[in-house]
């Protein structure tokens, strides 16, 4: 192993909330002097209000590091956390580890069982009920409409569907929806955010995240006494192999599909609006054959918005990739959105483009035994959504900038004008 290199150091703070106010194109003007750079970069972390803080990690902003680091997940490890910041211990004590934040064989086991969940069976057995969730709020949107595409179109679609794949009931769908709107609200704070209003942001994740468990719990000891056809039964009775969710078990994974599944969904649905309404040409070669190219069309948006922007892994061992040689301990952070614009791999990146081929993006993780387990429900959902939308209402057009999620992690949208 050769000599450590010295990584460089810039006024360039990716940890902190205030970069990440910055709008998109300085974000990503940012990332391209980074991939630029010979040496990665060392980012030092500034103290978050209650949670811990980190040492710092270094940004993996090119797509070849990205694609390393996740393929070799003995090296680089998703434990004790993939989220930034990282959660303190009494987290995981009170609600368990969920599946993003382990390594095998805990990560295998656990995938192997939520895996039922997207059987190409089950997928195309809940195909019907995606079509008909999209052409119920299809017709919402012609009867009555707020003026806000997130709350009239793509905020309710992937709630819906994972509810329903769950088990959970139809009354307590907004119940569900506030909670994932309160987990995903807490990202750290910015230099301007006071202590108040960080515990105020905490408290209501906690809460939201307690209340989700409960439901869970419920439906899950409901689900062992009387199983029916749904994935809580799926997931709590054992299988020929003797396998099962606990209930703990069961409340972290519903957090994650609930976090990764549905923001995932929401977000492209917005950001896909927004980008065929200032794209026109690229709407109108979906349409002119919409079957043949809407698979490549989500491939774009994907890779284009990064709905999830970031993971984060720590070094098992000393290990080198690029001329860097990182200490067992050392924290790195995978930037999807940097690598789904590498200029090495992606051809005029910054370009909408529908037709690309081959587009190897990262937006679902890199490839590895982290990649996205509802990738394609995802993209069933995408396809059936757009399909609704552009051959039902077809002067649906974004009529404003979003309102964009102040977050390092998620790149949502909180808002965004339509008119049809």
């Amino acid at each position: 192993m050769g000599a450590r290199t010295r990584a460089e150091h810039l006024d360039l703070d990716l940890a902190g909330l205030d970069f990440w106010a910055r709008p998109p194109e300085e974000r990503l003007a940012a990332f391209a002097r980074l991939r630029a750079r010979d040496r990665p970069v060392f980012v030092k972390e500034q103290r978050v209000p209650f949670v811990r803080a980190g040492r710092g990690f270094y940004a993996l902003v090119r797509h070849a590091d990205v694609v390393h680091a996740s393929r070799n997940a003995k090296v680089f490890s998703s434990e004790p956390a993939a989220t930034s910041p990282e959660p303190p211990p009494w987290i995981v004590l009170l609600f368990g580890r969920p599946m993003v934040n382990m390594d095998d064989p805990r990560h295998a086991r656990l995938r192997r069982i939520v895996s039922r969940a997207f059987t190409p069976r089950r997928l195309a057995g809940i195909d019907e009920h995606i079509a008909a969730t999209a052409g119920a709020i299809v017709d919402d949107v012609l009867e009555r409409r707020s003026g806000d595409f997130l709350a009239d179109v793509a905020a309710r679609l992937p709630i819906r569907v994972i509810c329903a794949m769950m088990g959970v009931p139809e009354r307590d769908h907004a119940k569900v929806a506030a909670c994932v709107d309160a987990m995903t609200a807490y990202s750290g704070v910015r230099g301007d955010v006071v202590r108040l209003r960080t515990l105020r942001l905490l408290a209501g994740n906690l809460k939201a995240i307690v209340v989700l468990h409960r439901l869970v719990a419920r439906l899950g000891r409901e689900r062992r006494r009387r199983p029916a056809d749904d994935l809580v039964s799926a997931l709590v009775n054992a299988d020929v192999d003797g396998e099962r969710l606990s209930l703990r078990e069961l409340g972290a994974f519903f957090d994650l599909l609930l976090v990764a599944g549905n923001e995932t969904t929401r977000n492209a649905l917005a950001h896909g609006l927004k980008l065929f309404t200032d794209h026109p040409d690229q709407r109108a070669l979906l349409m002119a054959d919409f079957d043949a190219r809407i698979g490549g069309a989500i491939e774009e948006i994907v890779r284009h918005v990064s709905p999830i922007m970031q993971f984060r892994r720590t070094l098992t061992c000393d290990h080198e990739m690029n001329g860097q040689t990182y200490r067992k301990g050392d924290k790195v952070v995978l930037f999807y959105l940097s690598a789904n614009r590498d200029e090495s791999v992606f051809a005029d990146p910054d370009v909408f483009d529908i037709g690309r081929d081959p587009n190897p993006h990262v937006g679902f993780g890199g490839p590895g035994p982290h990649l996205c387990l509802g990738a394609n429900l995802a993209r069933r959902e995408l396809t059936a959504m757009f399909r609704e939308l552009f051959t039902r209402v077809p002067g649906i057009r974004a009529t404003g900038e979003p309102e964009l999620l102040l977050s390092g992690f998620d790149n949502g949208i909180k808002r965004l004008p339509y008119e049809i």
